[in-house]
């Protein structure tokens, strides 16, 4: 991977969690409107595909698990249990019934089953986490082959000003909790990234909605990559 496409300041496990202690208490109020577009694009593409099983990597206060048609049971995972214990909470206000578990897990090295899900789904979580491609292998080791992988996440801008602001905004990625300059390439592998379906999600398309199929066997999986 070149080391233009990498961001430049890695973060921990425990640089995140520091991070979201600090954020818990306001993350729906300073995060929950600019997100809101990408999660509910999110939400629908998941409510829209086969299966049942959706695993939400990045769970946070859980701003998303009401959105879910109640056919779907939802599994969320995240690092911080400042975060996680504000979604229990909406979870029991809102009498959400298909919500089967809330669990303080690393995305890249979780203790479930392969082929556990239908479909995972992260939010804004590719630039939080320290290996992004751990992400991705995890991922697609506990979804079902045919699948599906979906990201929403900001992503690097290509040029222009923004490109600048992302660059300079690097320097306080550990205190932020996130990579401002995270390219999507370091994320998705070429072979991945000729599959994947990427849509722009507003304000403007700072965010992009990113569904990956899985291969529909783990043969096809293995020849992408030979």
């Amino acid at each position: 991977m070149s080391s233009t496409l990498s961001p430049r300041s890695a973060l921990d496990a425990e640089a995140v969690k520091t991070a979201y202690r600090r954020w818990a208490r306001v993350y729906d109020t300073v995060f929950g409107g600019i997100s809101g577009y990408g999660r509910k694009r999110a939400v629908a593409a998941v409510n829209a595909l086969p299966g049942e099983r959706v695993l939400e990597v990045g769970v946070g206060t859980g701003l998303a698990l009401p959105s879910y048609s109640r056919d779907k049971r939802i599994t969320g995972i995240d690092l911080s249990e400042d975060m996680l214990e504000r979604a229990r909470i909406r979870v029991l206000q809102d009498h959400l019934t298909n919500v089967d578990d809330l669990l303080e897990m690393d995305a890249e090295a979780t203790t479930f089953e392969d082929d556990s899900f239908d479909i995972a789904v992260a939010m804004f979580v590719a630039s939080v986490v320290p290996h992004p491609d751990r992400l991705l292998a995890e991922l697609k080791r506990v979804v079902k082959p045919g699948g599906h992988i979906l990201f929403v996440n900001h992503f690097l801008a290509t040029g222009g000003l923004r490109l600048s602001v992302e660059r300079g905004m690097a320097r306080a990625s550990r205190s932020l909790g996130w990579h401002p300059d995270f390219a999507i390439e370091s994320l998705l592998p070429p072979e991945d990234l000729r599959r994947a379906t990427l849509m722009p999600v507003p304000p403007a398309g700072l965010f992009t909605l990113v569904t990956l199929p899985q291969c529909e066997s783990k043969s096809d999986a293995a020849a992408l990559v030979a």
